[in-house]
């Protein structure tokens, strides 16, 4: 019996599949739904992580401008040897600093504003008071968004502007 000759197979060729069918290549529907659907829950979960960031930075812009009004307010008092006033209005949600026009927060932001009685011009609205020297009748602005809340404080003695955000 002569031994019967086989080609020998290189290594660089796929082995022969049984019953003569080809390997498969690409995806399957199931696995093309499953990465789409897991696409969708990772750029929902960004979005909703955006959208959080941008009310946070909204407030805290909002409360520097505040701060900075405050600033002007104090300047212009020592500068002009007159005693100025930043009024504010919670119901509306606006500050005015003397000589500028009037600033309306975003209807989302809450205004709160404590200050001494006698500076109260209506209910839901007063001023924080500043004096040649630079004091003040002191206070504090607060800004909240959400869950975030920034506070603006102005010491009476030194009328000093501070800024800080509240943790909760």
């Amino acid at each position: 019996m002569t031994p019967t000759c086989r080609p020998r197979r290189r290594e660089d060729q796929p082995a022969a599949t049984p019953a003569g069918r080809r390997s498969a290549s690409g995806f399957s529907l199931i696995e093309l739904v499953a990465v789409l659907a897991l696409s969708v829950i990772v750029v929902s979960a960004m979005a909703f992580s955006l959208s959080r960031g941008l009310a946070s930075t909204k407030v805290k812009a909002a409360s520097r401008d505040i701060a900075s009004a405050l600033r002007y307010t104090r300047g212009q008092a020592i500068l002009q040897r007159e005693e100025r006033a930043l009024e504010v209005d919670v119901e509306a949600r606006t500050y005015t600093a003397p000589g500028k026009a009037t600033v309306k927060l975003p209807d989302d932001m809450r205004l709160v504003l404590r200050t001494a009685r006698q500076e109260l011009t209506q209910e839901t609205a007063g001023r924080i008071r500043f004096f040649p020297d630079g004091s003040s009748t002191g206070g504090f602005v607060r800004l909240l968004a959400g869950q975030r809340e920034w506070l603006v404080n102005v010491t009476w003695l030194t009328g000093e502007i501070s800024l800080e955000e509240v943790r909760q």
